[in-house]
């Protein structure tokens, strides 16, 4: 016998079906295949965008694979869950440390097992071919995380593009170079640990990026601090050749910091001495350790080191020697600075105090602020300059100066990060009394990122032209309450006494 129901009832569940047909084909299905198995992620309550994470984009890099070059992902059956971030990389958890509040700094728990990324979509299906950020944390290559608060992609993804973030290995579990290490790899190398993290990801979004909505071709590397050293490091490497097709470094890229590199050798030397401060006579018996004891300088350790190293493999140069042959990852290319974080590197001769003193009638505070700014805007320039001679892409420069709203804390300013929750569009991760120019600014600086992101140029519809810095256009773009180009430095004589400076350190 045919059962029959209320019309109430019918009528009900028709708009169910409906609502949930409609959801369904405004936004991409939250269960996506990649090349490991199936992943779960969640739509936000507005139905505008799929966060996915907790993705493993390498296998866990703990035993044996300790200080080994990332290996592929371990399958999974069945569905897995990704709608909430897995641990962050072993580091010294701060909590804060201000200006840093706890929206900056990592939360969560941290482990060995920390090779994930975290994806958010606005895609209405896997067919859009979305242009792809990718962004690279900060914190000096010791502390950081994809999780982290400020990092937060949802408001940036509703620009309509696909944000990433990224765990990579920290401080000497991504850095150590050692002897015993580089006769064991087959590429006779070691070190650069947490680079090939970052190169590991951007392999993984290439191969699997299409199934959340995105362009492979169209991959935006952006990082800031240690996350901009990396991008900056990557334009450099051989093995990042084709993975991405834009970069942006904030506060990270410089005519004086591009020129310093460490050989192999010396490293190895480092290894040496660091395997002594642990205690340990093997290689085997440091991988044995505790992540954290190896991690941690004890009291009565010496603290040894670790960066970048020019190994001939991940790295065959400074920065200086390989855009001199014109051997870089040649792309569109966005860099600035905070001018709370800038400081005057120069002489204080006679031209300093006729150039800048003066003209702050005596403030010795105010011209060193002055001749600050200026010294960092240049250079920045110095730098586009002498990748203009090898590069054929447009290089942008941007000065940001808003100050983070915060009455108990006005003598932070613009400090090193703040542009983060601006960049992000991420004001609401903050309790902090945002205004209206504060939102403005949020916007827009989210909107030139992602318009650089699409096109490899910052500029669009409602946006200040922002032009891009050249020898015959000495000018930034200001961003802050006043949004506009602005000089390098004041006068023509600035410009070039503190080019001399530059040029010849």
């Amino acid at each position: 016998m045919k059962k029959s129901y209320p019309l109430i009832f019918i009528v009900l569940l028709s708009c169910l079906v409906v609502t949930s047909c409609s959801m369904k084909s405004g936004l991409i299905d939250p269960v996506v295949e990649t090349q490991s198995g199936l992943l779960r992620g969640l739509a936000n309550d507005a139905g505008t965008v799929v966060a996915f994470k907790g993705i493993p984009y390498a296998a866990p890099p703990v035993g044996d694979l300790r200080w080994r070059e990332p290996q592929p992902p371990e399958p999974w059956e069945g569905v897995r869950d990704a709608t909430e971030f897995c641990a962050s990389c072993i580091q010294q958890k701060a909590g804060a440390r201000l200006p840093w509040s706890e929206e900056f700094m990592v939360q969560n728990e941290i482990s060995e097992d920390c090779l994930f990324l975290n994806i958010w979509t606005p895609a209405k299906k896997a067919s859009d071919k979305l242009a792809v950020l990718v962004y690279i944390h900060g914190g000096g290559f010791t502390e950081g995380s994809g999780a982290i608060d400020v990092y937060d992609g949802e408001e940036l993804a509703q620009k309509g593009i696909i944000v990433v973030t990224i765990n990579y290995r920290l401080g000497v579990l991504g850095l150590l170079v050692h002897p015993e290490l580089s006769a064991e790899s087959p590429n006779k190398v070691s070190g650069n640990y947490g680079y090939l993290d970052q190169i590991a990801a951007l392999k993984w979004i290439q191969s699997n990026i299409a199934n959340f909505g995105g362009d492979p071709n169209r991959v935006t590397i952006v990082g800031q601090s240690a996350g901009a050293s990396s991008v900056r490091s990557l334009i450099i490497s051989p093995l990042a050749k084709g993975l991405f097709h834009r970069a942006i470094t904030e506060s990270g890229s410089s005519y004086t910091g591009s020129g310093n590199s460490t050989s192999l050798a010396d490293a190895e030397q480092r290894g040496l001495e660091f395997m002594a401060t642990k205690g340990a006579s093997s290689l085997a018996e440091l991988r044995a350790m505790d992540p954290m004891d190896i991690f941690i300088t004890a009291p009565g350790q010496t603290t040894i080191r670790f960066g970048s190293v020019v190994d001939g493999y991940v790295f065959t140069g400074s920065s200086m020697d390989v855009f001199a042959a014109g051997e870089q990852n040649d792309t569109p290319f966005m860099t600035g600075m905070n001018m709370s974080e800038l400081r005057y590197g120069g002489a204080r001769n006679d031209d300093y105090y006729r150039l800048y003193l003066a003209s702050a009638q005596g403030d010795s505070l105010l011209a060193g602020q002055v001749a600050a700014q200026e010294y960092s805007r240049l250079n920045a320039y110095l730098w586009l300059d002498y990748r203009a001679r090898t590069s054929t892409t447009n290089g942008y420069i941007y000065y940001f100066d808003r100050a983070i709203p915060w009455p108990e804390h006005p003598e932070f300013g613009a400090f090193h990060t703040g542009e983060v929750p601006y960049v992000f569009n991420n004001l609401k991760m903050l309790d902090r009394p945002w205004t209206d120019v504060d939102r403005m600014v949020a916007d827009m600086m989210s909107s030139y990122w992602a318009n650089f992101a699409k096109n490899g140029d910052p500029n669009g519809e409602g946006l200040p032209v922002w032009d891009p810095t050249t020898s015959d256009n000495r000018s930034v773009m200001r961003l802050g309450e006043d949004m506009g180009m602005i000089p390098i430095a004041a006068t023509e004589e600035r410009f070039d006494f503190l080019g001399k400076q530059l040029i010849s350190r």
